[in-house]
């Protein structure tokens, strides 16, 4: 059976593109989109092409971008699992996110029901009660609260975000190599839920909450397991951008 690279080179030969041409489509798209770990060199993509190596849902929402890919395509590109469709978690890495306004608004709506995108944020960061049959059980989502400024400007008050509650280990700093690598987590504190950037010390006992570079917010230490749980690492994020 074609491996993904395979159905991945297909695609772009079908829109009679080079690998170079490619790349200079992913630049553009990042300066559009304000992301830089959108951007795709040619070398990397002729090697997924290759090799069928595995790529992150940021490279993969830039792809479908680029080769006009419906959400069925999108998804049919995916190996499939034994008995079922292709997991969520192929696609989930650190900070993969979908823009509300970029090409797929659409789709990314299948989770998102309109009311989440139009209402109001609430004041505070909180988990959004699970839809039966929406998502596979042990994803959640979120929602950023007015309040809670510890992303910004990554991540504004009002993105959602979606959850893998699997994911609960609090990654290491050889494990990521930007801000846009590094993993986000969804937490729960005896005053609420928070979302931000993680640090852990050698012994386990304390975890410190690291806000974005560029927000005010200052970093937030607890005692780990006793005034902070891990609900899970943030694997996609819807952000609204007020116009």
């Amino acid at each position: 059976m074609e491996g993904i690279g395979g159905k991945l080179r297909a695609a772009r030969l079908g829109w009679k593109l080079t690998l170079r041409e490619v790349e200079e489509r992913s630049l553009r798209l990042a300066q559009q989109w304000g992301n830089p770990a959108y951007r795709i060199s040619a070398s990397w993509l002729d090697r997924v092409e290759r090799e069928n190596r595995g790529l992150s849902a940021t490279k993969f929402i830039v792809l479908a971008s680029i080769y006009s890919l419906s959400v069925e395509q999108l998804l049919g590109l995916l190996p499939a699992a034994a008995g079922g469709p292709a997991p969520l978690e192929d696609m989930s890495v650190p900070n993969a996110t979908i823009l509300a306004n970029g090409p797929l608004e659409e789709h990314a709506k299948l989770w998102l029901p309109d009311s989440l995108v139009s209402d109001t944020p609430p004041e505070e960061t909180m988990l959004l009660p699970p839809v039966e049959g929406l998502l596979p059980s042990h994803y959640r989502r979120g929602i950023i609260g007015q309040q809670d400024k510890t992303l910004e400007p990554m991540i504004p008050a009002g993105s959602i975000v979606l959850i893998d509650t699997q994911k609960k280990a609090i990654a290491g700093r050889r494990e990521w190599n930007h801000e846009f690598d590094r993993p986000i987590y969804f937490l729960l504190t005896r005053d609420g839920h928070i979302a931000g950037f993680c640090e852990l010390d050698r012994e386990s006992d304390w975890l410190t909450v690291i806000p974005h570079a560029l927000s005010f917010e200052q970093n937030r230490r607890f005692r780990y397991r006793k005034e902070i749980e891990v609900i899970g690492t943030v694997v996609g994020v819807f952000v609204r951008r007020s116009n």
